[in-house]
């Protein structure tokens, strides 16, 4: 009988030792979830480490327990799975439209994005409480011409409903080759109703900077549409020949601008000031670090004043808050989207990436960009059905037809510089 006993305990040591082998060998990430088992194990298994929190044990049982019983077994796919428990995560982080998970393939979508070719409706998204939005469509692109405008929610693409999709679907929804068609139902807040609109994709291919001279004004109109490689330097060379063309004051129009490269907007920027800080950067651990105005600029007196509206983002919200705390322009528009985390992008290794808010951005004199934005210094909404004048269209219209138009923050803006001569 003892023998028998010490028989059975040694069939035991045995196989647990071997369940102790067999999950440490297909053990995933985290340092523990066997996944996919068969024939000897009918579920899953869970080996903890020391190091894992505590917290982890409800993510592994409600793990092994979809493997067990969800009922469409081809949809245990573990990267899918993987890829989104780490959306989810990233998501309750609460840096909606800046902080993202990529995957491999997203990624490199992404880089492609970076290097301006790519084709689509040319339009900046993002997420505010939940719901994708329009963060800013870019001039000229077949968004605008469509009449897609920022703040718009997107509720559906094709007719399928995208309210409850992360970003990273929604945007190979509307993404596609040029000359082919996207349809957008799309809330219009200040209408409080849907609109629905069709796109035909193209590609997307917008100059930096734009400007015109606003008819029987010495003002000029200088449109930056975004913060990219080489925009400071395409702004000085606008803001020269506007000069030369009589220019005594500007209207810089940020609107629908949904950001860029951080550099950019430290030398953009650095075009209106002389000196003091651009803006501070903050990490993880509260350090802060400032990025000093840059010598050099070409417009550090000529009287100007800022156009903002909810799609101005990121450098945008920068350079309007560095205008602010310098008192050296006059903020007119709408409180701006307040994106103001900086992305570390961290390669994982199989090609995925996260692009991780690792730290923040405020303004020269401290004040928090990101969740508040920048309220303007004169709020000024523009009317529902109105279009804001960009340098293309002013350039065709006459002084009449400035005064005239709808656009109540370009004449907001004019009013201001006039009362200050």
């Amino acid at each position: 009988m003892t023998n028998n006993k010490n028989l059975i305990n040694k069939l035991i040591l045995i196989v647990l030792v071997i369940f102790s082998i067999f999950i440490c060998t297909i053990a995933g990430f985290g340092g523990g979830v066997a996944v996919g088992l068969s024939g000897i194990f009918s579920e899953p298994g869970v080996a903890r480490t020391k190091d894992q929190p505590q917290e982890f044990s409800a993510f592994w049982q409600a793990w092994n327990i979809v493997h067990r019983h969800f009922v469409d077994r081809d949809a245990l796919e573990a990267n899918t799975l993987t890829y989104g428990a780490i959306r989810g995560m990233i998501q309750s982080l609460g840096d909606e439209g800046h902080t993202i998970f990529l995957t491999p393939e997203e990624a490199e979508q992404q880089a492609s994005d970076i290097s301006g070719i790519y084709s689509g409706i040319g339009a900046q998204l993002g997420m505010d409480e939940g719901l994708p939005i329009i963060v800013a469509p870019f001039d000229g692109s077949p968004a605008i011409k469509a009449g897609v405008k920022a703040g718009d929610i997107i509720i559906e693409v094709d007719g399928k409903d995208v309210t409850t999709q992360p970003m990273y679907e929604i945007v190979a929804l509307i993404r596609g080759e040029a000359g082919t068609d996207v349809t957008l139902t799309l809330l219009r807040p200040a209408k409080g109703r849907t609109l629905e609109i069709t796109i035909t994709r193209g590609e997307i291919d917008a100059p930096a900077v734009d400007w015109a001279m606003i008819p029987g004004e010495n003002v000029a109109l200088i449109r930056l549409s975004q913060f990219s490689d080489g925009a400071a330097q395409e702004l000085a060379d606008t803001i020269q020949a506007a000069k030369e063309a009589g220019a005594k004051a500007l209207i810089f129009d940020l609107r629908n601008n949904p950001g860029g490269l951080l550099q950019e907007a430290v030398k953009v920027t650095s075009q209106f000031l002389t000196e003091g800080n651009v803006l501070q950067q903050e990490d993880a651990d509260g350090k802060r670090t400032a990025y000093p105005v840059r010598k050099g600029g070409v417009a550090p007196d000529i009287q100007m004043v800022v156009l903002v509206n909810r799609g101005s983002a990121s450098s945008s919200e920068i350079f309007a808050g560095a205008m602010q705390d310098h008192q050296r322009a006059l903020i007119v528009g709408e409180t701006t989207f307040g994106t103001g985390t900086v992305l570390q992008p961290f390669t994982l290794d199989d090609g995925s990436e996260l692009l991780l808010g690792t730290s923040q951005w405020l303004t020269s004199r401290g004040r928090l960009i990101r969740k508040h934005g920048i309220e303007p210094d004169v709020p000024v909404d523009l009317p529902v059905d109105a279009q804001a004048l960009y340098p293309t269209e002013v350039k065709q219209l006459t002084p009449q037809e400035v005064s005239q138009s709808s656009d109540a923050q370009l004449l907001k803006a004019l009013e201001l510089l006039e009362n200050n001569e």
